[in-house]
């Protein structure tokens, strides 16, 4: 059967809109619906992914072997998806509140994601060592030799020292404290000229474990906790060494 129609003068006329024309546009319609659909929900699982921005609250323990040691650390702690696998790494990268000590978790999202609340984070990472001293014990042998000027009494029992231009260091200070059962403590800082602080404009690293250098970060706002972070960072390091004994069984 034709498809055309006839008029009363004779004349063909086809109709407006064609059957597959009209398949056409249901399926291009349906096609349309379906990528709204999941641009809709793509978009709102990256959304929750950028705002997580690699970020877990899962605390399942991961066992990760750096060199001679062996650590026992939860996933929340670990800074980057990658590391949270079980096994032999190169290091291990962590962000902890400060004083709490805690990873990450939902109830403190913001200090994890909003960038003006990043100073109350304690930023590690820990490798294998390949120094023979850490930063207190370089000290003496080294940085004295960057120094110039006299040392200026700077607070909460922390002297200044100024390092040479030719240091390598641009806008860094060493600060120093004495200390009566170990050696002198030393951590380097980029002092901000303002009242605003970043959140790891401090750094310091010690040895723990067999063959462990953990370099630690944090904001100089908590200068005057100086002693209780190098303790908290060194305790909760060795709490979560394995001995080799645990890992074989």
């Amino acid at each position: 059967m034709s498809h055309l129609a006839h008029d009363p003068h004779g004349v063909e006329e086809s109709p407006l809109l064609s059957s597959s024309f009209l398949l056409r546009l249901v399926a291009m319609v349906a096609v349309l619906a379906a990528l709204t659909v999941a641009i809709s929900l793509g978009g709102r699982w990256f959304g929750a992914r950028l705002t997580l921005a690699g970020n877990t609250g899962r605390t399942a323990p991961i066992l990760l072997t750096i060199g001679r040691d062996t650590l026992r650390l939860s996933e929340n702690t670990l800074r980057f998806p990658s590391q949270r696998r079980e096994g032999i790494s190169e290091r291990a990268d962590l962000y902890l509140t400060w004083p709490e000590m805690q990873g990450y978790s939902k109830a403190d999202r913001q200090r994890f994601d909003d960038v003006s609340q990043s100073a109350g984070l304690i930023f590690l990472q820990i490798t294998q060592s390949t120094m023979s001293r850490d930063m207190s014990g370089r000290l003496g042998p080294i940085y004295v030799h960057l120094l110039e000027g006299k040392a200026e009494p700077f607070s909460n029992g922390l002297m200044l020292h100024r390092l040479r231009v030719d240091a390598g260091y641009s806008g860094e200070v060493l600060l120093t404290a004495a200390r009566p059962d170990g050696p002198d403590y030393a951590v380097r800082c980029a002092l901000p000229a303002t009242a605003m602080a970043t959140s790891s404009d401090c750094q310091r690293d010690i040895r723990v474990g067999s063959d462990l250098s953990v370099l630690y970060r944090f904001s100089s706002r908590h200068l005057a906790d100086w002693d209780h972070i190098d303790a908290a960072i060194r305790n909760f390091v060795e709490a979560r060494l394995v001995s080799r004994s645990a890992t074989s069984d």
